[in-house]
């Protein structure tokens, strides 16, 4: 029997059990805390899969801006009809400039806007009417008089964008001009057009197209409306740049932070691991520009009121893929970058790193607290390499606390003996991963029920159920998958002084590129919207609260009975009590809370559920707000709260108390 027909057996099950359903009184004990709340606790996790990062978050409009993708003229074309064969010649200055070697070197013989480029961008540009573009590049020209004629042309093509540049004689130095243009149109799929008018030569790097409405309207930021939906969920710690990037197919392919930050032409390029990954869904022209590194990463937490978490490469490439290691001998490399990092975050200027952030623009600490080593690694190859790492960090930030993986699944020989081991070096924090389907995330709401409470604590730094299976490119976000992680969440909560960190992933897909479903915001070039499984995490990061408190149901904990699952927890600083209840079933419940603990009655109170009468639900570009949580104020008499709890539901109850 299939997957899907044991879910169907599942449901039918809970409809003849939901007859027998009878009104219960459930318990809140407002004044007995079980466990603190982190401000950690629900956060993001962001990789640059599903063109995450270029063609996504980083707003660069231009696909290979610099001509240094495996095919150099990949998401280029030549304009118009050559003088001659050599017109446009791509060269490559490898000694000179090892970090961005190549440039476009364009000969004129009396041209009059009849020859040029065009760029495709990333599935196309996405452009808005009435906005404008800053439109740069780096240039170098020995004669005068070269002009170049900009143009933003629409999918149906219309000129909707331009203006003109004149160049001057720079001699052997390369010159950055920058210009603007206003889009008269709005369009998901325009392109660029480069003509050039005069004659000479004139070489050309750098190319680059922005929005102004990046986030903050920094020049070249980010896309607003994805960074909107990230501070929206006011996370507690954004994990970054993954994810299996940092680990690479190889060690040559592995994520190096210091590569990723300074002027953005020093930024060395590098494949993008998911180029390839996903043998059915290929992105051939996936890469890492770096426009988006380690400095904007840090610049983002800070923007969105969220912990960084940065994970490094411990020495180990991806597992799955060559399994290639960097000797014991050889690991200095890797740990001197682990503390140049918490240097570059956390020192002042008289420090070199301290120095070098500074320079960015950023004088103040970034205030790192968290340090990731290595991601999805495993095995005693793994623990060996975790312990020189310990040592070296913990002896000269011994407050330093570190992120430790737990292997790729969330049971087995591999996880075993990585928590036993882990627990024995007394790690600070454990991830813990989990891709499965949606009963499993149902089934495992008590799964922190029996763990130690002392010792390291756990991230579950990647979740998400899946409507297929792993790896399947059938995926979706229904609502049945989030409201199974509603339930499983339940359980974290609960467990607050076991679990102290929590994320979904992956974060991002772009409709036109992704390698790997389901995803939390899924965008266009100009769009974006919030999934089911999106209003979850945000409805638990916005309703934490800071101390979990009992919730019961005949003296125990509400973890699947009667497929009804809940959490409650105590905000302190807005004195209410936040209760969240899922009813996974197919029927109405109508129950009552009792609240004890409290010195005199609630006062006001209100409801906000999410909800869909068909499990398999989504949202979507046309309908973002298909399933999205509805608001209203509900009665309180005396210290009972009357329950009617919508099938299918995730409900958040929010208190007042004196």
């Amino acid at each position: 029997m299939n997957c899907k027909k044991l879910f169907v057996c599942y449901l039918l099950l809970q409809v003849c059990c939901s007859l027998l359903f009878a009104q219960k009184n459930f318990v809140v004990k407002a004044n007995e805390i079980k466990a603190t709340i982190q401000p950690t606790m629900w956060g993001v996790f962001f990789e640059d899969i599903n063109l995450g990062a270029d063609g996504g978050i980083y707003a660069e409009l231009v696909k290979n801006r610099s001509f240094e993708f495996k095919k150099p003229m990949m998401g280029w074309r030549v304009l118009g009809l050559t003088k001659t064969e050599g017109d446009f010649q791509v060269l490559n200055r490898q000694i000179a400039n090892t970090a961005n070697p190549r440039y476009m070197h364009v000969t004129l013989s009396n041209a009059k806007r009849d020859i040029g480029l065009t760029n495709e961008g990333f599935r196309g540009m996405g452009i808005k009417k009435d906005l404008g573009y800053d439109f740069s590049f780096i240039y170098r020209n020995k004669t005068e008089g070269i002009k170049v004629h900009i143009e933003i042309v629409s999918s149906k093509g219309t000129l909707i964008g331009k203006t003109v540049i004149e160049t001057t004689n720079t001699g052997n130095e390369w010159k950055k001009i920058t210009t603007s243009l206003n889009a008269t149109e709005t369009d998901l799929k325009s392109h660029l057009n480069i003509w050039f008018e005069g004659n000479g030569n004139i070489d050309l790097d750098m190319v680059s197209l922005f929005p102004q409405d990046t986030w903050k309207q920094r020049p070249g930021g980010m896309r607003a409306d994805m960074v909107q939906l990230l501070a929206d969920m006011k996370p507690g710690f954004i994990r970054f740049p993954g994810g299996c990037i940092v680990e690479g197919y190889d060690l040559s392919e592995r994520y190096q932070w210091k590569n990723t930050i300074g002027p953005i032409e020093e930024r060395q390029l590098i494949i993008n691991r998911w180029n390839t990954e996903i043998a059915n869904r290929p992105t051939l022209d996936y890469f890492q520009t770096f426009g988006l590194g380690f400095f904007e990463y840090f610049q983002l937490a800070e923007d969105i009121g969220a912990e960084p978490l940065p994970i490094l490469n411990c020495g180990m490439a991806c597992q799955f893929n060559s399994s290639e290691l960097v000797p014991i001998e050889g690991l200095n490399p890797y740990v001197k970058d682990a503390l140049d990092l918490i240097e570059f975050a956390n020192a002042d200027s008289s420090t070199f790193w301290g120095k070098v952030r500074a320079s960015l623009g950023h004088p103040a600490p970034f205030h790192l607290k968290m340090l990731g080593i290595g991601n999805e690694n495993w095995g005693p190859q793994y623990v060996e390499r975790l312990q020189i790492f310990t040592k070296e960090i913990k002896s000269k930030y011994p407050d330093m606390k570190l992120v430790y993986s737990s292997g790729t699944d969330a049971d087995g020989e591999r996880f075993n003996y990585l928590n036993t081991t882990l627990r024995k070096m007394n790690a600070d924090i454990i991830d813990e991963h989990y891709y499965r389907r949606p009963e499993w995330f149902l089934a495992n709401a008590k799964r922190y029920d029996n763990y130690p409470k002392d010792g390291s604590k756990v991230f579950g730094g990647e979740y998400a159920a899946q409507s297929d299976h792993t790896v399947s490119v059938n995926n979706k976000n229904t609502w049945l998958t989030a409201l199974s992680e509603a339930a499983f969440m339940t359980g974290l909560e609960r467990n607050a002084d076991v679990v102290s960190m929590a994320s979904y992933a992956p974060l991002f897909a772009h409709v036109d590129g992704w390698q790997w479903t389901p995803d939390l915001i899924w965008v266009n070039n100009l769009q974006s919207y919030g999934t089911p499984d999106y209003y979850v995490q945000k409805l638990f990061s916005t309703n934490k609260g800071s101390k979990v408190v009992p919730i019961t149901l005949n003296n125990d904990a509400v973890t699947g009975q009667d497929s009804l699952y809940a959490t409650a927890a105590i905000d302190e600083v807005e004195n209410e009590l936040i209760i969240k209840m899922v009813n996974a079933s197919v029927k109405q419940q109508s129950h009552i809370i009792s609240l004890e603990g409290i010195k005199s009655n609630a006062i006001k109170g209100k409801m906000i559920v999410l909800k869909s009468d068909h499990l398999y639900s989504m949202n979507s570009f046309e309908h973002p707000n298909n399933i999205a949580p509805q608001e209203s104020e509900i009665e309180i008499k005396g210290k009972k709260i009357a329950l009617n709890l919508s099938p299918f539901s995730l409900s958040v109850f929010r208190i007042k108390i004196k």
